[in-house]
């Protein structure tokens, strides 16, 4: 376990061997307020709190940080976690440190209503402390590795939310930062608790002959260097095994195999100028065979965060595959630290940064999000927007444009204007037309063709085309100012179905009232703004729509609802088809509803349908928790119950649909068929849904009670891939 004294003697010792000008003072001071603030404190692994804050600065003086990010590391949870104040840190250590305590702790510290809309807001609001002080960012990355880093005492279901968050947020901002080394550690560790047995295959299989690797890339280097010394070149050579993750992503997203992956073994030449980059690689380029195809020039076209430097893959005389990166000093100070380099070698570099145009793209951002009223969306955004796969397309002028991988030509529209995008008719690639979802590729050469015609506008489908979250919300924004009467009918009349399809159904002086609680929640000013955003896209009922079934539900459970037995007072009861009872019914049509799908076990109630017999519900079917409440309907609401004993011909065949969530696999569907087959159940139908390395599965099957379903279930939930399995219609 950590000791406090020894933390605090490794952030010194680093602090000593950077050789920056540290304000040693000021963080001997912050060291002693943090260790009073948090005295007492204990993490979930039983070390002293302070130890992580503490942890926390000595990642950042690795990454080169000033003084004053430092001293608000070691105080970044004072505010949050203990009676120490804001202006406490303002008056011992100034506004610029307080500002980034602020800046991290105001991330940290809103309520909410679901983990989904807490992760939105987080980001949002991580998003705007980065346009005023990017370093907030820094030490929240800093902060989340180091969480990630002692995650094993956090409970497992922790553990695999906090590593999803990570993969798709934390890992995506640290590489558009181009901090590489803490992008691939987290992408490291999450992958470890999300996937790992693969995580396990991949790492043994690197480990299998890890000498004979190492040895290799020692002779690549060795002969590089003697090779470059003949043309006095003396170059920085290093070499290393391409990170778990990177491996991940081609073995079991690209479907290749270990052996297919050319670039496991990487080589890296760092020089003095760019003329020397382009020398080395026609050097190395005549002593191996270079694979076609396989050559990229980043110095000419840098990376969206400001990466540069030349790749090429090339086959050694052992007939192995490998990868060169050249670049100068600049480059790799940029490469390896990204942003962080501002102040890591600000001293030696400073003529030559960039951080205003390093920071162009975090405003670009910001302003795309300043109109999205789903504050998730912008979790969406940062998934495709700061992605690590990127194309680069021309202009016909001969402008580079940079977009995620999949980006269609309406995305490359947006990408160079607004207007652009909006007064689009079509586009043509290397001068052939090509249809609106053509997904642009590196090299081409796109051209946007518009019109002059005056309203001319987007067309609402362009929003199921777009990849990026620039172009979706500015087709969203042409919608909210141009169409904003349009948009309220289609709103009103998109949410009324959606209401009904889902058996939302109140009175409407009660329906006004719910539906201004689900105002205030998406943060609009009145139901005709909901309606419009509704309508524009802004809002999504897809994603909205659980949540307002759940209030429903919780609207008409606290109040009285009419029992079984009020409903109709029948002492009679006879045996029907299905093996149903119905007071006072005999020989009568049962049919069971399909929006809930009753099982034998569950509490049931009867509904007496126009010409079509008996409907049979779920008693907590929000049907017909709604239906109990209509007046009209009270006496057609009916007792019913299970016989002791189905009818044989129903025994086993009542329907029930399953929702599997699992991991992404190729060989799911196959593994639940065989599960079932082995069950002895009847499947009716399977639907799937992808969602990047996640998958959900809807199953229609057969069973012939509750129990024999939960028994089920329990069998399905055993499967390696599978997460979480929930029963439809509850």
């Amino acid at each position: 376990m950590l000791q406090t004294a020894d933390v605090i003697s490794e952030l010194k010792k680093l602090i000593i061997k950077s050789e920056k000008p540290y304000d040693l003072d000021a963080v001997d001071r912050a060291i002693t307020a943090a260790c009073k603030a948090h005295e007492g404190q204990r993490r979930s692994s039983g070390e002293a709190y302070v130890c992580h804050p503490l942890k926390v600065a000595c990642i950042l003086v690795e990454l080169g940080m000033d003084s004053e990010t430092i001293e608000a590391a070691i105080l970044h949870d004072v505010v949050e976690d203990t009676p120490m104040e804001l202006a406490d840190v303002q008056k011992h250590f100034g506004a610029e440190v307080a500002t980034l305590v602020d800046g991290v702790t105001k991330i940290e510290k809103i309520p909410f209503s679901s983990r989904e809309e807490q992760q939105a807001e987080n980001v949002r609001k991580m998003l705007l402390a980065m346009s005023q002080d990017i370093r907030v960012i820094i030490i929240k990355l800093a902060d989340r590795l180091h969480n990630m880093r002692t995650s094993d005492a956090w409970p497992p279901q922790k553990r695999r939310d906090k590593a999803k968050e990570t993969m798709d947020i934390y890992a995506p901002l640290a590489h558009r930062l181009g901090i590489r080394a803490v992008k691939e550690e987290l992408e490291d560790i999450s992958l470890r608790i999300l996937d790992p047995v693969a995580y396990k295959e991949i790492e043994d299989a690197l480990a299998l002959r890890e000498g004979e690797r190492n040895a290799f890339l020692m002779s690549i280097q060795e002969r590089i260097r003697e090779r470059l010394a003949e043309f006095d070149l003396k170059p920085f050579v290093s070499g290393r095994i391409k990170s778990i993750t990177g491996i991940y992503r081609k073995m079991y997203m690209q479907g290749r195999s270990f052996e297919e992956i050319y670039d496991v073994y990487a080589v890296r030449v760092i020089v003095d100028t760019v003329n020397d980059c382009y020398n080395v690689l026609g050097i190395i380029h005549d002593m191996f065979r270079p694979i076609p195809n396989r050559f990229k020039d980043y110095i000419s076209t840098p990376k969206s965060n400001m990466y540069q430097s030349l790749h090429t893959t090339v086959i050694s005389k052992e007939k192995i595959p490998f990868e060169v990166q050249i670049r100068t000093w600049e480059m790799h100070y940029t490469a390896e630290y990204g942003i962080a380099a501002h102040w890591k070698y600000k001293l030696g570099i400073q003529k030559k940064d960039k951080l205003e145009e390093r920071l162009a793209w975090v405003r670009q951002f910001i302003e795309n999000q300043k109109d999205v009223d789903d504050a998730e969306d912008i979790v969406r955004s940062i998934k495709t927007d700061l992605s690590s796969d990127d194309v680069f397309v021309f202009t016909p002028k001969g402008e580079v444009i940079t977009l995620p991988v999949g980006a269609t030509v309406i995305d490359f529209a947006y990408a160079i204007h607004s207007a652009v995008g909006n007064r689009m008719v079509g586009a043509k690639v290397d001068g052939r037309i090509v249809p609106l979802d053509y997904e642009v590729k590196t090299g081409e050469i796109v051209e946007i063709l518009t019109t002059s015609v005056q309203g001319h506008g987007p067309s609402r489908d362009w929003l199921n085309m777009v990849k990026t979250g620039e172009a979706r919300n500015k087709i969203r924004a042409w919608y909210k100012k141009e169409r904003r009467e349009e948009n309220i009918e289609q709103g009103r009349e998109e949410l009324e179905r959606e209401l009904s399809r889902n058996g939302i159904r109140l009175s409407e002086d009660r329906m006004d009232r719910f539906l201004q609680e689900q105002v205030k929640k998406q943060h609009c000013a009145n139901l005709e703004d909901f309606y419009a955003a509704i309508g524009y896209g802004g809002v999504l009922l897809s994603r909205i729509m659980p949540r307002m079934k759940e209030d429903y539900l919780k609207l008409v459970k606290a109040e009285e609802i009419l029992l079984p037995e009020q409903v109709v007072n029948a002492p009679r009861k006879h045996r029907n088809s299905g093996g149903v009872v119905i007071d006072g019914m005999d020989n009568c049509l049962v049919k069971f509803a399909k929006c809930c799908n009753p099982l034998p076990g569950d509490p049931i109630i009867g509904f007496i349908t126009k010409g079509f017999g008996v409907s049979i519900h779920k008693y907590d079917c929000p049907n017909a928790v709604a239906g109990l409440r209509k007046p009209e309907d009270k006496d057609r609401w009916i007792v019913a119950s299970w016989a002791q004993k189905p009818d044989r011909q129903y025994y086993g065949n009542f329907e029930a649909v399953l929702h599997i969530y699992a991991k992404y696999s190729p060989k799911i569907i196959a593994d639940v068929t065989v599960c079932l087959a082995d069950l002895k159940v009847a499947l009716n139908s399977v639907t799937t849904r992808e969602n990047g390395d996640s998958m959900l599965l809807i199953v229609g099957l057969k069973c012939s009670s509750i129990e024999h379903l939960k028994n089920i279930i329990g069998s399905l939930k055993k499967l390696p891939d599978v997460r979480d399995v929930t029963r439809a219609g509850r």
